[in-house]
């Protein structure tokens, strides 16, 4: 497949999981990868599995520091061009339990992180010429930021910021370029090991396709966002979810 040859992208939080699926179907689907990820030696082995340098290279650092995102953006048109495709995927959540008792400083870390660092990758990438190249972005969410995830309410607070965010970059960015989102449910990485391990069966269970995502159901979904098959496609959030928002539970 090479519906994507020509792209060059940075795909953030890619050294595993969700974004490493990612930035492997761009590859796959021809396309040119900048990942990123804070441990330098995971980072680099996972570029190394893309293809090496002449279709993927490794920028470790914070997703929040503005120095670390202003490499990036540097790097990847240094090697390979202009950057037109982002993909957002970092995120984190250090903080589980009702709201009553939430950390506030893990709260603020999270809005800094996951809402802030979101825009913060899409003000680096602009300056660095995205705008001018017709391009692409798209950002992770979670179901839980569209329905009520007891456990993890506030950073699914933080996904539902993320959602709005996309609709208002995709109404000011607009028409050059497109903005989409991805809420996925539970998904088999180890960022969500806790929301199943160990019972994995019992939370299948609650999905009418009766299984837990793979990180390719997102990166095929994320791949076609960016694709020429999108072309008229903005301010949407794809809901990848093996049906379980339809029955009203979310784990």
């Amino acid at each position: 497949m090479t519906q994507l040859t020509g792209t060059v992208a940075i795909v953030t939080g890619a050294s595993r999981g969700i974004g490493f699926a990612i930035a492997q179907r761009f590859v796959a689907d021809g396309a040119r990868v900048a990942i990123t990820g804070r441990n330098a030696e995971t980072l680099a082995a996972a570029a190394k599995e893309l293809g090496g340098p002449e279709v993927a290279i490794d920028v470790a650092g914070k997703g929040d520091d503005p120095e670390h995102r202003a490499a990036v953006v540097a790097a990847t048109t240094d090697r390979f061009g202009p950057v037109n495709t982002l993909v957002n995927n970092i995120g984190i959540n250090p903080a589980y339990g009702p709201l009553e008792n939430v950390d506030l400083d893990a709260a603020r870390k999270m809005l800094e992180v996951n809402v802030l660092g979101t825009l913060g990758w899409v003000q680096e990438a602009l300056r660095g010429g995205l705008a001018g190249t017709g391009g692409s972005i798209v950002n992770i969410s979670s179901v839980s930021g569209v329905r009520p995830a007891p456990g993890i309410a506030f950073y699914g607070i933080t996904k539902a910021a993320l959602i709005h965010l996309t609709e208002e970059l995709a109404v000011e960015l607009a028409p050059t370029v497109r903005v989409n989102a991805v809420a996925p449910a539970v998904v088999k990485t180890k960022f969500a090991t806790a929301l199943y391990e160990g019972r994995e069966a019992e939370v299948s269970a609650t999905y009418p396709l009766k299984r837990l995502g793979e990180p390719s159901d997102v990166a095929g979904a994320v791949a076609f966002l960016c694709s020429a098959d999108a072309a008229w496609m903005t301010g949407q959030t794809l809901i990848i979810d093996g049906g379980v928002t339809l029955t009203g539970v979310v784990q």
